[in-house]
């Protein structure tokens, strides 16, 4: 892939974030630092005037799916695509109890408690990174990496206390 693929700017649709806590905005903003820094991003479509990247998006949850908008780097909009939520909400319930597990056992546990429920953590995540990468399949084409990082996003924009 060429350097041309890959996303440059990541926000989320404030309106669908209903709260978050220091956690989970600290998760947030690593998640886009990360993602930022590294990720592979290849819309499937092929745009009229041949724009292949790179590309700034736009995450937000309407009426309870995904929405993605896709734009170029001058902010001209491509593409806004719609996947469903629901086979992600039992993986991101789950992923939701296993974190808050895991912040509790870094504020009281010991290291070994602490390691054992971190890979849980990142087993979990790496279950949803690759329904992610399935799910996105017919529109845009992510690494690992970048699914990880995206599944993250979309967690925060899940939440709803």
């Amino acid at each position: 892939m060429t350097d041309s693929y890959r996303i440059t700017d990541v926000q989320l649709d404030e309106r669908t974030i209903l709260w978050r806590n220091a956690d989970v905005e600290q998760e947030r903003r690593v998640a886009i630092f990360d993602l930022l820094e590294s990720n592979s991003f290849r819309p499937l479509t092929a745009y009229d005037d041949g724009y292949a990247g790179p590309f700034k998006i736009v995450m937000g949850v309407e009426e309870g799916r995904l929405a993605v908008a896709i734009n170029a780097a001058d902010d001209r909009h491509l593409e806004t695509f719609v996947l469903p939520l629901s086979p992600f909400r039992r993986t991101v319930r789950d992923y939701f109890a296993i974190c808050d597990s895991y912040y509790k056992a870094i504020r009281a546990a010991t290291p070994h408690q602490i390691e054992t429920v971190d890979m849980a953590r990142r087993a979990l995540h790496n279950e949803a990174a690759e329904l992610l990468i399935e799910r996105l399949g017919q529109r845009v084409e992510v690494d690992f990496d970048t699914a990880r990082r995206l599944f993250t996003l979309i967690c925060v924009l899940h939440i709803r206390q």
